[in-house]
């Protein structure tokens, strides 16, 4: 059995507990408010942040068919979604660009 790629797996360990809380974090805010004004504004700021959900998401899925499957254009598709979602919601680009960065030198450390 080949030697997994250190950096796509700490990339993909980061990407899997990102996207876990921001699901979690979003599903249990989803219709918290106290009236249906903040309730509004809940599914608004949900739907801001879907696009970047989305990515993020899929990110992780080809990170991990990368890491798994030694595959290199997994390995890049996954570093490219995760610049993208450091794009599509720029306030929160510090919780993508570590993942990122690890997933860029994953890439060219594939043989």
């Amino acid at each position: 059995m080949k030697k997994m790629n250190k950096c796509l797996l700490i990339s993909f360990i980061l990407g899997f507990a990102y996207v876990l809380y921001l699901f979690s974090y979003m599903y249990s805010n989803a219709g918290s408010g106290a009236n249906d004004a903040e309730n509004l504004g809940i599914g608004l700021a949900i739907s801001l942040a879907m696009p970047h959900m989305i990515c993020a998401l899929l990110a992780v899925i080809f990170n991990g068919l990368g890491l798994f499957l030694n595959k290199r254009g997994f390995a890049l598709t996954g570093a490219i979604l995760y610049t993208v979602a450091c794009v599509l919601m720029p306030v929160w680009f510090m919780f993508t660009i570590i993942q990122a960065i690890l997933s860029y030198i994953g890439f060219a450390k594939l043989k």
